[in-house]
């Protein structure tokens, strides 16, 4: 890796390069899968893996309301894989019903996120020291403790590299931040004063959930995500439909160039962007692509679609339990939508059918979330 810079310490990168050697560097654990398929399953994002929070008691904030939020009529859909960029994971195609439900319109945003925060005193986990009695059950019998001053509240903060890069190793552009959460998305002397419009980042999916308790509501499930982002189009690769995203006007916040050294900015930003920002899809739902990276409710377990193969399931709350082969030992959810990261030529996240996964305790700079209610409450 590149020098240490920008008061970064030498500990958070022996930190990172730690976990990252640990979960990413024994593709043994990949038998079922082509070393392609898992070169580029590895090379996605690195996990925090530290305490919990989720349990923390929140309470109510009484409103029922559905404001800010679009009503989705259920129907049935086919959901997976679409294009010759889909992964393994995201086949086979398979017959989903859908009940009707409420979705927020845009993803949480920094301000709705602050209230939240201000009125329950929620501590978020970026924000507390990573635990090892947590970790290392995610990682391989035997495997070393670090020194205790590597565990300190942190989160992970992109930052581009000068040149190209082997992308099958993402510690040449993510880096652990001391510091670094929602307040302070690029860490120590960062702020959010200014993008209070933007999507919250450095959530955890715990503190997603503690969020959705406050707010009444809940993340939505892998399907119905995927049925809302579709937004009533049939078959598309993307919630606008099958355009490239490269073609005509700027469509999402995703990486444009030559990733993770060179942005040309098309669509106006190098990080996130103000939701509402890009047009919405067919339910008038804004940053189903791009932005940030969205929790859903469903634990990840890659074999999950192949179980469902010629079967039609009714509102699919998920597998009953996780699994990823790149790192088995460790028990993740999944995200959907892709991020101001994502980029053809590294990671197609804003197709509709893209699954990604991580373990609910890690939050990054492009990582947030949305919420659902049911329609009849």
């Amino acid at each position: 890796m590149s020098p240490c810079k920008n008061s970064e310490s030498l500990s958070f990168i022996l930190l990172f390069s730690f976990f990252i050697f640990s979960s990413c560097n024994n593709l043994s654990n990949y038998k079922n899968l082509s070393t392609s398929a898992a070169v580029h399953s590895c090379m996605k994002i690195p996990s925090r893996v530290g305490i919990t929070t989720e349990n923390q008691n929140i309470p109510y904030n009484g409103d029922s309301t559905f404001q800010g939020m679009v009503f989705i009529e259920g129907g049935v859909f086919e959901m997976g894989g679409e294009s010759s960029h889909a992964e393994s994971d995201e086949f086979p195609k398979h017959t989903v019903v859908i009940e009707s439900f409420y979705i927020d319109e845009t993803e949480v945003t920094n301000l709705q996120f602050q209230k939240f925060v201000e009125a329950t005193g929620y501590v978020t986990t970026a924000e507390k020291s990573p635990e090892w009695d947590e970790i290392k059950k995610t990682l391989p019998p035997g495997t070393p403790k670090p020194p205790d001053s590597f565990f300190v509240a942190s989160s992970l903060v992109f930052k581009p590299s000068n040149g190209p890069v082997n992308l099958s190793n993402y510690a040449l552009w993510w880096t652990w931040k001391q510091d670094a959460n929602w307040r302070q998305p690029e860490g120590p002397g960062s702020s959010i004063v200014d993008k209070l419009n933007h999507p919250v980042a450095h959530v955890s999916w715990d503190d997603a959930m503690a969020y959705c308790k406050w707010a009444g509501k809940r993340l939505p499930t892998e399907a119905e995500w995927e049925y809302a982002a579709r937004g009533g189009l049939t078959n598309a690769f993307y919630p606008w439909g099958n355009e490239s995203i490269e073609e005509g006007n700027a469509k999402a916040n995703s990486w444009e160039g030559k990733f993770p050294y060179f942005n040309s900015l098309r669509d106006g930003y190098l990080k996130t962007s103000p939701v509402r920002t890009y047009r919405p899809n067919g339910y008038g739902l804004y940053d189903m692509a791009g932005n940030v990276w969205e929790w859903c409710s469903d634990w990840y377990n890659y074999n999950y679609y192949s179980s469902l193969e010629g079967k039609r399931i009714t509102n699919p709350q998920g597998p009953s339990k996780s699994y990823d082969p790149q790192e088995p030992f460790a028990k993740k959810r999944v995200l959907r939508g892709g991020s101001f990261l994502c980029n053809d030529s590294y990671c197609s996240g804003y197709r509709v059918s893209r699954r990604m996964k991580n373990t609910p305790d890690t939050g990054m700079e492009h990582t947030g979330f949305r919420c659902v209610k049911d329609s009849n409450k």
